[in-house]
């Protein structure tokens, strides 16, 4: 097979696996993916349910029956993924053998085609690639991930292998024979891309090519477009993807369309992708954007309705499509090189994604309001377990996230701190970050190339420091202040430029050379767009990238009466929910005509201490 030439893209990210995270903020985190999300998601996959038991029947081929959705496989996969990504974090011997044990039952269920999907080898090998809806090509991007991260995790390719005789499958099926078929969930698109990059096959990078070009052309056919209130928009297939101008359709299939879309664009070096999916990012965040940085308000069809329809206590705001979210924004970032990218990906992460595990770590959000009654609460499991397998496998690669960086710099991105090594043009720097972030907003980095060398740090001025907190202005600080950033390098004022939301230190490193950022955490109060009436005459309270906010637990119970007070006096608190260690806002509100001191608290953490009521959006009156 023909090997390919991999194509520049503006930046590439350094890899979580390059990186050893020291945060006391996501260190943790990633403990308790480790220690609960995944054996929580090990015990609800091999005896809650028959997910694995599917791959154990299809392996004996006598004829057994499935047992649950025909969509289940994926959270397998996707249970492996997270699995991969944590054995990288914190090694655990029991946990890799478990998931070798996962994969050979995988390997024992593929087809001799190479065909894998217990659905259809339990259920009729017949009706195979005849519904676009069925999910096969998305449960078989899964797979492709999969076998990516767990060959990346441990040198192991059993699973890789699987992959991609599956993907051989598929082009053979459709590419090389022409045979129109349009995905009914994208997600095969991104992940051919991963695949194309750890093996340099070139098909795998056409086929996603070929994937996309088949929408928008009237192929699509099945139970999504046969439904006169979903249609070909529900998909993404109304339009070529190239010719696609606004966000419809269901959350997640979306965010995972245009990550891969994005993928192919920086890898082929197409303008037709990059210009599409400039100008449907800007209608997400511009106008179908929560200030969580969730979208996908409707329940009914799981995404989008119209512009600015963002109500509270009804939003869905699926987890997935929160962690989708940051992987479509990554690599926007790595297309563009603009700072804006980073600004939505980091309010995603921090409010919307990380509100889907809760602080024990064995508890998931489905959907994600920003209001409650007090009827939401966290659950152990879902029928449809798309969520907490995707959140694990988020806060397990959260280093991913952190850094971007080509031949002749290293852009800084998250404030986490860690370990690393950059390699640039052959030179190896060593990079460790020190922060209390989000807590405090004091970032140390200290720059150890080997030998004297000159390279670029940029780091990332944050949206939340300067007037307009979201590009687009779909929310504004209510109150306009002048807030500056200090950048030292070895103690003295560094000499910087701006450029594409960086700041730009272009100079001669040495060994032990110190770079010192100070960004101010300072409390403000947002307000929407008039076009969003769910917000008319409220304000939504941030400091840093945390949205906060009011919950009964803290405030005798009854939050939904509350009104803001016309002096609030916001201060911070240190302040303990459960084993988290906080920063609380207190502030004074009115409850009827009595004044009162209010706690907030950061939205992520809300609804772990059981049923209550919460809001994100106070009235001002």
């Amino acid at each position: 097979m023909a090997k390919a030439q991999e194509k520049q893209t503006v930046l590439e990210a350094h890899s979580f696996s390059q990186i050893k995270i020291t945060d006391s903020f996501w260190k943790p985190k990633l403990e308790k993916v480790a220690k609960s999300a995944l054996p929580a998601s090990i015990y609800q996959t091999e005896i809650n349910t028959g997910r694995i038991r599917n791959f154990e029947k299809a392996g004996r081929k006598q004829g057994e029956a499935h047992e649950g959705i025909y969509y289940d496989d994926s959270d397998v996969y996707k249970a492996l993924e997270a699995i991969a990504y944590s054995l990288q974090n914190i090694p655990d011997a029991a946990l890799e053998q478990k998931a070798d044990e996962w994969i050979a039952k995988i390997a024992s269920a593929q087809e001799p085609d190479g065909y894998i999907n217990t659905f259809y080898s339990l259920t009729g090998l017949d009706k195979r690639w005849q519904d676009m809806e069925k999910h096969e090509d998305y449960c078989a991007g899964h797979l492709m991930e999969a076998g990516v991260a767990y060959f990346q995790a441990t040198g192991k390719h059993q699973l890789l292998d699987v992959a991609i005789k599956m993907a051989d499958h598929i082009d053979t099926q459709f590419r090389q024979a022409n045979k129109p078929w349009v995905s009914g969930h994208e997600e095969i698109e991104l992940a051919l891309v991963k695949l194309y990059k750890v093996t340099k096959e070139d098909r795998y990078l056409q086929l996603a090519d070929w994937f996309l070009d088949q929408r928008g052309r009237g192929y699509g056919k099945g139970a999504i477009w046969d439904k006169p209130e979903w249609g070909p928009k529900y998909a993404q297939d109304d339009v070529p993807v190239k010719d696609q101008k606004e966000i419809t359709g269901h959350a997640v299939r979306a965010m995972y369309l245009y990550t891969g879309a994005a993928d192919v664009a920086a890898t082929k070096n197409d303008p037709g992708y990059m210009k599409a999916m400039k100008t449907v990012w800007e209608d997400v965040v511009y106008r179908n954007m929560y200030v969580t940085g969730g979208i996908g308000s409707s329940g009914s069809n799981e995404g989008f309705s119209v512009d600015y329809d963002l109500p509270n206590e009804n939003a869905y705001s699926e987890t997935c499509a929160s962690v989708g979210m940051v992987f479509w924004n990554q690599r926007m970032n790595l297309l563009e090189g603009q700072s804006q990218y980073i600004d939505v990906l980091e309010r995603s992460l921090y409010n919307a994604a990380l509100d889907g595990l809760s602080l024990t770590g064995d508890r998931f959000f489905y959907g994600n309001p920003l209001a409650s009654s007090g009827q939401h609460f966290r659950k152990e499991w879902f029928g449809t377990a798309c969520c907490p397998s995707n959140i694990s496998r988020l806060v397990a690669s959260v280093g991913d996230y952190i850094y971007a960086k080509n031949e002749s710099g290293i852009w800084v991105n998250l404030f986490i701190a860690n370990q690393t090594e950059f390699d640039l043009s052959g030179e190896k720097v060593r990079v460790e970050m020190k922060t209390n972030f989000p807590w405090d907003g004091k970032v140390e980095l200290e720059v150890n190339p080997t030998t004297d060398k000159r390279f670029t740090v940029n780091i990332r001025i944050p949206g939340w420091i300067e007037e307009n907190p979201v590009p687009g202005k779909l929310y504004n600080f209510l109150q306009k202040e002048e807030t500056n950033f200090t950048l030292l390098i070895n103690g003295e004022k560094a000499t910087f430029r701006q450029e594409n939301g960086y700041a730009v230190l272009d100079r001669a490193w040495k060994k032990g050379d110190r770079i010192t950022y100070e960004l101010p955490l300072e409390i403000r109060q947002l307000q929407s767009r008039p076009e969003v009436l769910a917000n008319s005459d409220r304000i939504a309270i941030q400091r840093g990238p945390l949205v906060y906010c009011v919950e009964g637990a803290d405030n005798e119970g009854k939050i939904l009466q509350l009104a803001l007070g016309s002096n609030p006096n916001f201060t911070t608190k240190d302040y303990r929910i459960l084993d988290e260690n906080v920063q609380a806002i207190e502030f004074q509100a009115i409850d009827g005509q009595t004044p009162k001191t209010v706690t907030a608290i950061p939205y992520y953490t809300w609804a772990n201490r059981g049923q209550n009521e919460m809001m994100v959006w106070i009235p001002k009156k």
